[in-house]
C-alpha cells in the first residue's frame, strides 16, 4: 500500500522551470517501479482530467510522484478552439489542480472538442481565420487569468484542412502568442503527422515556427494507415516508440532552440517502465548535447 501525505503537506517543490530535462507520461501501473528507483532527473506529465476528483487512488499516486519530481499538467478537454464559451466548471477544476500541485508546466491544445451539450473524445482542428483567432485568444486570456500564470499551447495533429483558412498554422500560432503572451508546446510528432497527411515539408513548418516561445516539447509514436484513396495516412496514436524521422526533427529543433523540457508521450499499449524510460533517456542524450535554452536566448539578445 502507498502511504501518501495529505495534499496540504506535500512540499511544493519544482515549481521553478524544469530546464533541459526529458520526462515521460505518468501511468499508474508504473508507480511501483518509479518509487523503487527513487528520485530521478526527469519529470512526469499527467492529463488534468484524470485528476479532477477530490481524492482517491489517482491523487494518492500523483502526490507520491509530486513529492520527488517536477510535474507537468496537460489539459485535453478545455476546447480552447471552440466557438462556445469555456465550461466554467471545468475551468474551475483545472484551476484547483494547478493550485493544488503547483506544476512547473501547464498546457492545453489548439483544438476543440465540444458542441453545445455534446463532448467529442477527439481533439478536432479549426479554421485559421480572424474570427477563430479572436475566440481562441479570448479563451486563452480567460484560462491564464484563472490559473494566474502563462499557458503553453500545443500545435495540433490534423487530418483535414479548411478552405476558409486565411493564414497558415504557424502564422495563426504566432498571432496567438503576440496577443495573449502565452507560451507554446511544440509537439514534433504532430508536425510530422500533419506534414505527411497534407503533403508539406515538416522542416519548412519548423523553420517558420516561433521556436523562441517554446516552453516544452512533446515526442510520441504514430500509426500508419491508408485513406479511402489508398494514400498514406498517419494517426497521432501515442501507442509506440518515437519514429526515426521524428527523432531527426527533434535534433534539428533542439540545435536551434536549445534544451527545453521534453516529454515522451505513450498513452495506449503501455509498455513496461524500462521501455518508456529508455525513450526518455534517448531524448535526454540529445538534450545534453545541446546548449541550454537560456544560453541560446542570451546569445540572441547579445
Amino acid at each position: 500500500m502507498i502511504m501518501a501525505a495529505k495534499p496540504a503537506n506535500v512540499p511544493l517543490r519544482f515549481s521553478l522551470p524544469i530546464g533541459g530535462r526529458a520526462g515521460t507520461s505518468f501511468k499508474p501501473e508504473h508507480l511501483p517501479a518509479i518509487l523503487e528507483a527513487g528520485p530521478q532527473r526527469g519529470f512526469f506529465e499527467v492529463h488534468a482530467e484524470n485528476y479532477m476528483g477530490a481524492g482517491g487512488a489517482p491523487h494518492r499516486a500523483l502526490e507520491a510522484i509530486r513529492r520527488d519530481h517536477p510535474l507537468s499538467l496537460h489539459g485535453v478537454c478545455m476546447s480552447i478552439g471552440g466557438p462556445q464559451p469555456l465550461d466554467r466548471a471545468h475551468l474551475a477544476r483545472f484551476r484547483a489542480l494547478v493550485a493544488r500541485y503547483q506544476p512547473a508546466l501547464v498546457s492545453e491544445h489548439l483544438a476543440w472538442s465540444t458542441h453545445e451539450t455534446s463532448f467529442f473524445n477527439d481533439l478536432l482542428p479549426l479554421p485559421y481565420t480572424e474570427t477563430t483567432l479572436h475566440a481562441v485568444c479570448d479563451h486563452i486570456d480567460e484560462v491564464q487569468a484563472a490559473i494566474r500564470r502563462p499557458l503553453l499551447l500545443e500545435n495540433p495533429s490534423t487530418y483535414v484542412a479548411f478552405r476558409e483558412s486565411s493564414m497558415s498554422e504557424t502564422d495563426f500560432i504566432r498571432a496567438i502568442v503576440a496577443r495573449t503572451g502565452c507560451g507554446l508546446l511544440l509537439d514534433i510528432n504532430n508536425v510530422f503527422v500533419s506534414a505527411t497527411n497534407h503533403g508539406f515539408a515538416a522542416r519548412d513548418y519548423l523553420a517558420d515556427f516561433p521556436l523562441a516561445d517554446v516552453g516544452e516539447i512533446h515526442l510520441a509514436g504514430h500509426a500508419e494507415q491508408t485513406d479511402d484513396d489508398g494514400d498514406r495516412l498517419l494517426i497521432d496514436s501515442h501507442d509506440g516508440p518515437v519514429a526515426d524521422a521524428v527523432w531527426k526533427l527533434f535534433e534539428i529543433v533542439v540545435a536551434r532552440r536549445g534544451a527545453v523540457p521534453t516529454l515522451i508521450e505513450w498513452d495506449s499499449k503501455i509498455p513496461d517502465w524500462p521501455v518508456l524510460q529508455a525513450e526518455a533517456n534517448a531524448a535526454q542524450a540529445i538534450l545534453d548535447r545541446c546548449r541550454p535554452a537560456a544560453a541560446t536566448e542570451d546569445r540572441r539578445a547579445a
